[in-house]
């Protein structure tokens, strides 16, 4: 049987979140982008706060070590979508693209490590961490969009996350790396 604790709720709350944020996004009415993104917010402070509850608490579980990551995932690439959806231009795609993209090859050389048995290898780096709070700073401007300075900063940001998601995944690929030359 499964064990829920407060940290793994707050990750399933996360999840539940994602639907909400979308379709508030949607809704035609002023107040929603301001809406969206404080959900999006909370969706976000979820995410710092399970991971720490579960170490300070000792509640680290299988199932939470699973969800975790694929609700980040999800969330993040929602509010990606998003803004595409939104701001319908080539320099807002070609960065979210390039997350989403770099989220399926990671994702998926850390199922093909953990068929080889060197899951551990490849642990989330400093640079990760970075590209993560990077992006959810720029998604949260990016999705409330009340003036263009905002904006402007989130945009920059958007770009910062681009390069630490490149980056990272450059990383990962060069840990992973005798592990690819020996198929």
């Amino acid at each position: 049987m499964m064990h829920l604790n407060i940290p793994t709720w707050l990750t399933l709350f996360r999840v539940l979140l994602i639907p909400l944020f979308a379709l508030v996004f949607y809704l035609p009415c002023t107040w929603s982008p301001m809406v969206c993104s404080i959900i999006f917010l909370c969706a976000a402070l979820t995410d710092w706060f399970d991971g720490f509850l579960a170490r300070l608490w000792r509640q680290t579980t299988q199932f939470g070590a699973f969800l975790d990551p694929v609700a980040d995932k999800i969330m993040i690439a929602v509010a990606l979508v998003l803004i595409i959806d939104y701001y319908h231009s080539w320099w807002v795609t070609l960065p979210a693209a390039t997350m989403i993209s770099r989220e399926i090859i990671i994702s998926s050389l850390r199922e093909w490590m953990a068929v080889l048995n060197k899951y551990n290898s490849i642990a989330v780096s400093w640079v990760g961490k970075m590209k993560t709070m990077m992006q959810m700073v720029s998604l949260i401007g990016l999705l409330w969009h009340p003036e263009r300075v905002v904006e402007y900063i989130a945009f920059s940001l958007l770009y910062i996350a681009a390069i630490l998601t490149f980056w990272s995944m450059l990383q990962y690929l060069k840990t992973a790396k005798n592990h690819l030359n020996s198929l």
